[in-house]
């Protein structure tokens, strides 16, 4: 099938031949009808109007018709207008030249919208036709040039034709370049989505079952508290609804509420009663709130922390704070993923922003931002 551009040259040659038929119809009449003595001036005249009246119709089918009829047609109707010189006295007055450049614009034009062999056979038709009716009407007795100069009919549609053939090649090359960006875009689209989840896999066992393990394991929770067995039970459940079909919108305030009773934190939770957002941004905001409450336990040394959010479906600000021991944001090793991609990376994926300020001994502030039509 062809592409795109293969599409668009088809009907681009169409119309240009049928621009440039109409465009040198005017001078060739005017030609015919100037070089016309008196005596052959009306039978000279009913010829130019078949011509005018074949070329504007022929004009209309190359635009908006169909099929390949007309262009049998036009070859037949073209040796019929030079036929004429049989009875206009064209050949005695050398008044051939309109119909010579009639013959060879048509056959130049006509490679433009036909198939290589169909032209072809057009072209030798028409001009071949043309110089075998000049030749019996005595062109070659009164003027050898009136025939040699039709004969060039030929070779100019053979020019034509080979011009057509590398401009067909070029939007040919277009369309396989074409395809092959598409592919490749389909390609590192889905090559980025598998990214995207396997990041988001690994922010998940990182905030929940991984964070869980890890302080038990260096120590900093006892294996028999009484909290971590549920805390397991939950990190479980949320690692298996990250496989689940989501919902379209949720409500930023119901998970916050929810990841805060799993923080054993002291929390002053300040927000509005409600604020229904897109799933993928209220869950992104949600978990990077979680991640971050998880970093003040485990670092900041303090068991309180304050949760602020402000605004609406539009644009939202959440701040949590917490007095704790601080640090240096500037310290915090690259490798280190909690910050990097559980804070900021989520809410960068969903057009937001995480700004930490903090300093050693003056706790910390976590603002995350997000403005709808951002992402």
């Amino acid at each position: 099938m062809p592409g795109e551009a293969a599409r668009l040259l088809v009907r681009f040659g169409r119309r240009y031949a049928a621009a440039v038929r109409l465009a040198t119809l005017v001078p060739i009449c005017a030609i015919a009808l100037f070089r016309a003595p008196p005596e052959h001036l009306t039978s000279t005249a009913y010829v130019v109007g078949i011509a005018a009246a074949w070329t504007c119709g022929y004009a209309w089918w190359l635009r908006f018709g169909q099929g390949r009829m007309p262009v049998v047609l036009d070859v037949v109707v073209l040796l019929g207008l030079f036929a004429s010189v049989f009875w206009t006295g064209a050949v005695e007055d050398r008044n051939t030249g309109w119909l010579r450049l009639l013959v060879t614009f048509a056959c130049v034009t006509c490679q433009w919208h036909t198939l290589p062999l169909a032209g072809g056979a057009a072209a030798l038709v028409a001009g071949g036709g043309a110089v075998a009716l000049l030749t019996a009407a005595g062109a070659a007795d009164v003027d050898a040039t009136l025939v040699s100069g039709t004969m060039w009919a030929i070779p100019a549609a053979a020019l034509s034709r080979a011009a057509w053939v590398l401009v067909q090649r070029a939007a040919q090359r277009a369309d396989r370049m074409a395809a092959e960006a598409v592919r490749a875009r389909g390609e590192s689209l889905v090559a980025a989505a598998v990214r995207a989840e396997e990041r988001e896999l690994g922010n998940s066992l990182h905030d929940t079952a991984a964070t869980t393990l890890l302080m038990v394991g260096i120590g900093q929770v006892h294996s028999d508290a009484d909290w971590l067995a549920p805390q397991a039970r939950r990190d479980l459940d949320r690692l298996h609804s990250d496989s689940r079909r989501t919902p379209q919108h949720a409500d930023l305030v119901d998970l916050l509420r929810a990841d805060l009773d799993a923080t054993h934190l002291t929390v002053e939770f300040d927000a509005p009663a409600r604020l229904l957002l897109p799933f993928d941004v209220a869950r992104a905001i949600a978990d990077s709130a979680r991640e971050t409450l998880t970093n003040v336990r485990r670092h900041a040394g303090t068991t309180r922390a304050t949760v602020r959010l402000r605004g609406d479906e539009r644009t939202l600000c959440l701040d949590i704070a917490d007095q704790g021991k601080g640090f240096s944001p500037t310290d915090v090793p690259a490798t280190r993923r909690g910050i990097r991609e559980s804070v900021r990376g989520r809410m960068s994926r969903v057009g937001g922003t995480a700004t930490i300020i903090s300093a050693e001994g003056e706790g910390t502030l976590v603002r995350l931002e997000w403005r709808a039509g951002h992402d």
